[in-house]
């Protein structure tokens, strides 16, 4: 077994490109760290509908340039089998880690392919990747990112000529592809032919981030903006000023790129600890609103002022702002079709319904939602938001801010704000109140035993409310296609569980309704809805074994 090891790690070392990962290795092996070097050889990260996303490292299971030379020599293959011999690859990428190198070794070997290949001018926002496959009139793109996973990480995320990411089959008939590619040494690479784009690219998305805004609409809003260590600074300071807005202030310490995410855990916004420093920025400045990006700016956050809450802001939970942001749309008189995931919040459907739009629940990801046939505006309850969807099919967090940005200053100068919005919809709607139960875990076993728990042992009840019925999604439904998935349906409530497809994680989602007869009522609630979530989470966690 040991000297399987260091052979695999030799044969690996004498062929991997890049010294940095070379020297590590090396190290391993001198070392005779077996540990180690069996967790970096138990197999080959695997390509799936995220494409590749993991630890930054030498080996077949960490993202090295060796990983993604072969992903990219098997795209090209994959593209070239369905006759797009010639096209046009755009590849963006964010500040992440080996970003930057990453995104030049895919361009090389599109070129080698005998495929032309554009990449970005320098690390930005993944939405701007998303806009440029089908301003550009590409037949793929690639965004070098890992969104908003730990520092270690990076990923590799695949556009196909749509301009939305991949689903299946074509993610399994990208995967062979790979797996019949040989080694990276064998892998044709050019030193150059390839074209870096100009400034002009951003100019075309920044011209169209203006169409998600109505003609003279106020824009009065004043926020405080964080990127959180990523790209999101210079295009969303750049889309306010072009859209007219008061400049935002920035937070200092997270404008700039920083792929060592100094001041943060985890450089999601979601996170415990993450927004810290947005709302000390907002205690000094006093805005209106609060806005973060994730590191590679395709999911928005926003955080309101709020005194009954401990240091005066609250963050607003994705589903909160995915009903504003409808409301907003229905009151501008959109048309079209609502989509979101069957994780987030069934209000949407019920806003759709009043104003006689049509409305759609896909799987999660926005890989589905930005498939659906006349998509006006499509949301996830992890942030993400796609309101332009004939400019980027992918969730946006730049014009989800613009939108958000405007909402508030056309309530602004009603006297309103964001929270006087959620009451209205609570009253006309019933209080729709979402949480979640996330287990992040160091042993992917502990996901699969929980998930089979449940399915022998489903349970009957939670926090007092009758399960009404429970579904298998592996199984599949009249709508959607199989995923591991279980949903439970209860009197006035739902709860989806499933493992993260990024993250070792098993994420349970909940929803209660209550129903509301007055704004007298809704402290009552809000309350009751709190007192469900929590007996919900703890039943289902005692249910699961987590």
């Amino acid at each position: 077994m040991q000297h399987d090891l260091i052979a695999q790690a030799r044969t690996w070392l004498a062929e991997d490109p890049d010294p940095e990962t070379r020297a590590e290795l090396a190290a391993l092996v001198e070392a005779g760290d077996t540990q180690e070097l069996a967790a970096r050889f138990a197999g080959t990260l695997q390509f799936g509908t995220a494409g590749l996303r993991g630890e930054l490292g030498a080996g077949p299971m960490r993202m090295n340039r060796s990983v993604v030379i072969r992903a990219a020599a098997g795209l090209a293959a994959y593209l070239k089998a369905r006759g797009e011999e010639g096209g046009l690859v755009v590849i963006g990428y964010d500040a992440r880690y080996k970003s930057a190198d990453f995104a030049r070794d895919t361009a090389a070997v599109m070129t080698g392919a005998g495929l032309r290949a554009a990449v970005l001018p320098r690390p930005l926002p993944t939405p701007v990747l998303a806009y440029a496959i089908r301003h550009l009139g590409a037949v793929a793109g690639v965004e070098v990112t890992a969104s908003h996973n730990p520092p270690r990480d990076n990923g590799y995320k695949v556009y196909l000529g749509d301009g939305s990411q991949i689903v299946p089959p074509a993610d399994g008939e990208i995967a062979a592809a790979i797996a019949a590619v040989g080694p990276p040494a064998d892998v044709v690479r050019p030193e150059d032919g390839w074209q870096t784009l100009g400034e002009e690219v951003l100019e075309a998305y920044l011209a169209r981030t203006d169409a998600v805004l109505a003609v003279g609409s106020p824009r009065t809003a004043r926020t405080v903006y964080t990127a959180m260590h990523g790209v999101g600074t210079s295009v969303l300071t750049a889309a306010f000023a072009r859209a007219g807005f008061p400049e935002p202030v920035l937070v200092a310490e997270q404008a700039e790129p920083d792929p060592a995410f100094p001041t943060v855990a985890f450089p999601n916004p979601e996170e415990p600890g993450a927004m810290d420093l947005a709302f000390a920025t907002a205690r000094r400045a006093a805005p209106d609103l609060i806005i973060a990006n994730d590191p590679d700016a395709d999911r928005c956050a926003v955080a309101v002022p709020d005194t009954a809450t401990e240091g005066g802001w609250r963050m607003l939970r994705g589903d909160e702002v995915g009903a504003l942001l409808a409301a907003h749309l229905v009151e501008r008189g959109a048309s079209g079709v609502f989509a979101e995931s069957i994780v987030s919040s069934s209000l949407l459907g019920r806003i759709a319904e009043k104003a006689g739009l049509g409305y759609e629940e896909t799987l999660t990801g926005f890989k589905w939602i930005a498939r659906v046939d006349g998509l006006r505006y499509g949301y996830e309850e992890a942030l993400g938001y796609c309101v332009d969807p004939e400019g980027v099919r992918d969730k946006d967090g730049i014009t989800a801010a613009l939108l958000v940005a405007e909402l508030a200053s056309v309530l602004k100068e009603q006297g309103r704000t964001l929270l006087d919005l959620l009451d209205d919809l609570a009253l006309a709607h019933g209080l729709h109140a979402t949480d979640q139960l996330s287990v992040r875990v160091e042993d992917l076993s502990v996901i699969a035993d929980a998930m089979a728990r449940l399915r022998e042992q489903p349970p009957t009840a939670l926090a007092g409310l009758a399960v009404t019925s429970a579904e298998d999604l592996s199984q599949g439904t009249d709508r959607l296609p199989p995923t591991d998935g279980l949903r439970y349906h209860l009197e006035g409530a739902r709860v989806i569980v499933r493992p993260s497809g990024t993250e070792p994680k098993l994420k349970c989602y909940l929803e209660v309704v209550v129903p509301v007869a007055d704004a007298a009522g809704l402290p009552a609630a809000r309350a009751r809805g709190a007192e469900l979530l929590a007996g919900i989470k703890r039943d289902l966690a005692a249910a699961a074994g987590i």
